[in-house]
Parts: structure tokens; sequence; C-alpha cells
């Protein structure tokens, strides 16, 4: 058996240089707290298990969450794993720290298996978010540190946690704007969710690697030198390939077929502006030939988790493809970090801060409202999927307003989503200004209007055209108290 060393405080506090001499202490003495805690204690690979605590404060640091949430990073299995009451932890460090650490307990407290088990964990995870944002950041922390040791766990329960891990922890990240973390938790799940598949797709990846690096290189001393050309002041240049489990995603569709994918190269330039970024835009496709249908304008119109860039996929002098991002500085924060950029411990209890923060977890009330209406778990999970989870299409009322609804959408679906009454009277729609069908599939940055009747009700048929499952309910439960068969 290897030897491990425990690590210290400053394994922590290196990942930043924002910590006040206050900050600091309370840390280290967090460190030392989880070490007494839990001195006796292995994890399955034989190291000491405070490594794994530490381990997830420091991603929580790296992730720029305020110290309290930190210090509850380290302490979060004391309450759970150990011999310490949460009196105890208030006393020896804040109330807010102490409430952290219970509220991960209890995400932790399973006795569920199955589909009855990812139902329950789901639950926790929403009225935790209800609660305090910062429990559910701390456990998908936690999660990510996890799958780093997975191959020291029993084969069965791999396959469980990786599985978990990729249908709901990454699923939260993606919802909660936590870019980088979805990613990592994704590729880390991934060779334990499906061996085979991450195999074929590293050596896919593999086989292309000297392919890729030329064309980036190409692509970017292009871009650079026509942005020197027209005075443009960058950031950075970034590159990357694609992420392996979003590879595979994407490769399912396609049939395997890599060449099908025009994202597999990616590079990210970052500017000082909003101005700078339409301008680089204009640079790029006088440079290179765009794909128009691949264009898309997340800066006018973000994603509902806050994603905000301009993406655009060209065709490189060669003959291949790359797409190119392109955001301010602090859009870049925003991708990375989603929600936890709005948590830093210098913005705690600043008005815009929390506003931002009530903003980005509203979806977070719909889902307790969900929870109240649906009781059995197959329809829970089905709905989180098709409601919460999926690829989404951002649509506008007539007033500018963004609706955000799941791809396959209908203007039914926009309706119930803005009133229950409002579809139930619904009986044409106008989409860009022009009458529609009511099954019509509605695209991203469609404007569209309702137009209801006085006689107008819904009918059978409608279920056929819906997406959504709040406008399923609806139409069914107005069928149901008219006495209308379906």
């Amino acid at each position: 058996m290897a030897e491990y060393k425990i690590l210290s405080a400053n394994y922590i506090l290196d990942t930043r240089d924002d910590w006040t001499e206050e900050d600091k202490i309370l840390i280290g003495k967090a460190v030392i707290f989880a070490a007494q805690k839990h001195i006796s204690q292995t994890r399955n690979n034989g190291e000491p298990y405070v490594n794994h605590v530490i381990e997830t404060g420091k991603i929580l640091s790296e992730l720029g969450m305020d110290t309290d949430t930190v210090v509850a990073g380290i302490l979060h299995d004391t309450i759970e794993d150990t011999q310490t009451s949460e009196k105890e932890v208030e006393e020896n460090f804040n109330k807010d720290v102490a409430f952290l650490v219970m509220g991960v307990s209890k995400l932790g407290k399973l006795k569920y298996t199955g589909v009855e088990r990812h139902v329950e964990s789901l639950r926790k995870f929403f009225v935790a978010m209800a609660e305090d944002i910062r429990v559910v950041i701390i456990k998908l922390a936690d999660r990510l540190h996890n799958l780093e040791t997975l191959e020291f766990v029993r084969a069965d329960k791999q396959k469980r946690i990786a599985l978990e891990s990729l249908e709901i922890h990454a699923r939260l990240a993606d919802r909660l704007g936590m870019g980088q973390l979805k990613a990592e938790i994704e590729d880390k799940a991934f060779p334990h969710a499906y061996p085979e598949e991450f195999l074929q797709i590293k050596k896919i990846l593999e086989d292309q690697a000297k392919d890729t690096e030329r064309i980036i290189q190409d692509v970017e001393s292009c871009i650079k030198e026509s942005l020197e050309m027209e005075n443009i002041k960058v950031v950075r240049i970034d590159s990357r390939i694609k992420h392996l489990y979003s590879t595979f995603l994407k490769l399912k569709i396609h049939e395997m077929d890599i060449s099908k994918i025009h994202d597999i190269i990616a590079l990210r330039i970052i500017v000082n502006n909003i101005s700078d970024c339409y301008r680089v835009l204009g640079v790029i496709h006088s440079e290179f030939k765009p794909i128009s249908a691949r264009f898309k304008d997340y800066i006018a119109v973000p994603k509902q988790n806050g994603y905000q860039s301009l993406h655009t996929t060209i065709f490189t002098k060669d003959g291949n493809t790359a797409e190119i991002q392109i955001r301010t500085k602090e859009m870049h924060e925003e991708a990375e970090f989603g929600i936890a950029s709005h948590l830093h411990y210098k913005e705690i209890g600043k008005n815009i801060s929390k506003e931002k923060i009530l903003k980005k977890t509203s979806w977070t009330k719909d889902l307790l409202e969900l929870q109240k209406n649906i009781v059995g778990s197959d329809e829970f999970l089905h709905t989180l999927k098709t409601d919460f989870f999926s690829k989404r299409v951002f649509v506008f009322t007539p007033n500018g307003d963004v609706v955000d609804l799941p791809d396959g959408s209908t203007p039914i679906d926009f309706a119930f989503t803005i009133h229950s009454e409002i579809g139930e009277k619904m009986s044409h729609a106008k989409i860009n200004g022009k009458m529609e069908s009511i099954d019509t599939i509605l695209k991203r940055g469609d404007t569209v209007e309702i137009v209801t009747g006085k006689n107008a009700k819904p009918t059978s048929k409608w279920l056929d055209y819906v997406k959504t499952n709040i406008a399923k309910r609806n139409i069914l439960k107005y069928l149901e108290e008219n006495k209308i068969s379906h």
C-alpha cells in the first residue's frame, strides 16, 4: 500500500491570492478540525480520508466560492461520518458553516435503490437548492473528487455512481451554468459508465490528434494576424478539443461518423467588451467561410443558465471545420463557473449578487411545485429530462421577454408555459407576425403571439402536439374536468 501524506491548508490557499488573514486562519482551523475528526479513517485506496475533504475544499476554492463554503466543504463529512454535532461545528466556526455542513449531510442519506434512489436524490437536491444553492455546489465538488478514486470501488457500485453522476450531478452543474464542473464530472464518470464506448471515443480522438494540432495552429495564427491588422486588442485566445463525453453524445447522433461533427476543434477568443466581440466576428467571417446554419448569438439571447458568447463554425483553408467562440472576460467567467461566479465571498450580501442568484435559480421553484404534483418515480424522471434538463430553445413574447422551452416545443407548450388560462383559451398562434399552425415546431429566436378566443378549448389531439409535461398535465386536467374523452 502506498504511503500518503495529509494535505495541508496551503494546498487550498495556494489556489487563490485573494484570501484575507482571517480567511487563512479559518481555513487552516477547518483543516486541523477535519484531520482530528477523520484521524482513523481511510479511503478505499488507503489514503487518509481527510485528504478527500481537503480536495473538496480546493475544488470549491478554484470555483471562487466564498470562505464559509470552502470551510463547509472541508467539514462536509464531519457530521455524517464522525461523532460531531451541528452545535459543535457552529461553536468552532459559525452558524452559516454549520447550516451548510448539515445541508450536505442531509443530501448524503439515501436508503433507496434503482429509479427511486435517483428520484429521492433529485428531490433532496431541489429542496437544498431552494434553501441555499451553496449546499448543492459543495455536493457537486464532493462528487467530482469521489469520481477520481472510483476505480477503487466495487465494479457494480462504480457503474451506479458513474451513471448517477452523468444523469444528475452533471445535469445540475450544467443548469447552474457551471460548464467547467459539468465537463469534468462527465469526463471522469464516462469511462466507468460506458467503458467500451470510452475507449472507442478516446481512440478516435487520438487518431486525429496530429491533424487537430496542425489545424488549431493554422487557424489561430491566421486569426491573430488578422486581428492585429484591425487593431483589435485580444485578452487571449484559447483552444480546446471537444470533451470525450460530449463527443460521444454527438457521435451517437451521427452514427459514429466524426466527419459530421463540426466542433471537435474550438478556439475561444476573449476580448475586453461586447463591441469587440462583434468586430472579431466580422474579421473571422471575412477570413473564413462560415457555416451560416451554425451561427449562434448567445450574447443577444443568453442561455437560461446565463451563458453568453458568439458561436460561429467556419471552414478552414484546407477544408476542415472549426468552431470559434467569442466572449468578454466576464462572459468567460460566467461560462466556466456559472452561478459560482456570483457567490464569491466579496459579493455575499450585495443586493446585485442576491438578485442574480435568485434569477438564476428561479427554475428551482418550478421543480418544487413539480414534486408536489407528481408521485410516480418514472413520471418524475421523465418530466425532469424533458422539461428541465433537455436541450433548450429560446423564443420571445411580443414584448421581448424570453421564454425557455425544451427543443421540439410548439405554440401550445408556449401558451401553457405563460399561463394555464392562456393555453385553455388558445385559438391560434402568430409566429414572427405570421399565422401558423399550433403544431409548428418553434425555432430559436421566434417571436410567438398566442391569440385566444372565447369559445376556444383544448382537444385530445393537442396531446400529440406538445413536448412539455406541464402542457400535457394541463390539457389532461381540462379534458377530465370537462368529461372530454382522450
